[in-house]
């Protein structure tokens, strides 16, 4: 759950500050898949301060245990794949992929979903703008509910434990156990959000509103 936060300046001028850190997240993604090896520390550096900020913000565990998931099922088809060899280039890749994750996790902790939407809506139609807006404010959903996923099917004696994933054997439990379910709620959830736009006719005005908070009035 995220904590509350006191308003600062920044919130005060969401869409002069909004539109500006979809600018830098933008450019700081692109630039952990663009980058050569030797640049990716300073890269990481650089999202040092989002990582800082967005903990305070949001809660951290969510997005380690991503990046622990990621790691152990990449690791596992570079292993079956390219033999032990392989594992530091694993490693690389999922480092590449935390580093382009952060900054949109930041993002979507820092500003609300209707900020996000009235910023992209100046540059691109307001469909897209919708649609991006929805994707970024589902990062947070998506780690409370595999967090929750997670608890589930530990109760019900899944061997995805701490303990339990000490076996390798016990990594393919995790499609079936964790990525599936989650996949599935996360077509359940995007499915709700088309239909709630719907039934407000969305895409019928020329110039559609967004809704902004009394805070950032």
């Amino acid at each position: 759950m995220w904590a509350r936060r006191k308003i600062s300046v920044v919130e005060r001028q969401p869409g002069q500050w909004c539109g500006t850190a979809i600018m830098l997240v933008t450019v700081m993604s692109a630039c952990a898949f663009l980058l050569s090896d030797t640049a990716l520390p300073l890269l990481a550096l650089a999202n040092l301060p989002m990582l800082i900020q967005g903990s305070r913000l949001g809660s951290l565990k969510g997005i380690l245990v991503v990046f622990a998931l990621q790691l152990l099922m990449t690791s596992l088809f570079y292993l079956l794949l390219y033999g032990w060899q392989s594992l530091p280039q694993a490693a690389l890749v999922v480092f590449r992929l935390l580093l382009a994750l952060i900054p949109g996790w930041w993002l979507s902790a820092r500003f609300a979903p209707e900020q996000l939407g009235s910023s992209l809506a100046r540059v691109l139609p307001s469909k897209w703008a919708f649609v991006l807006a929805a994707t970024l404010s589902l990062l947070p959903h998506i780690q409370r509910e595999a967090m929750e996923i997670y608890r589930l099917q530990c109760l019900r004696g899944a061997p995805i434990t701490k303990r339990a994933l000490r076996n390798p054997k016990n990594w393919l439990e995790l499609g079936p156990c964790l990525l599936f379910p989650l996949l599935i709620e996360l077509m359940k959830l995007s499915r709700q959000q088309a239909l709630a736009a719907k039934s407000r006719h969305f895409g019928t005005h020329p110039k559609p509103t967004h809704w902004q908070a009394p805070e950032d009035l």
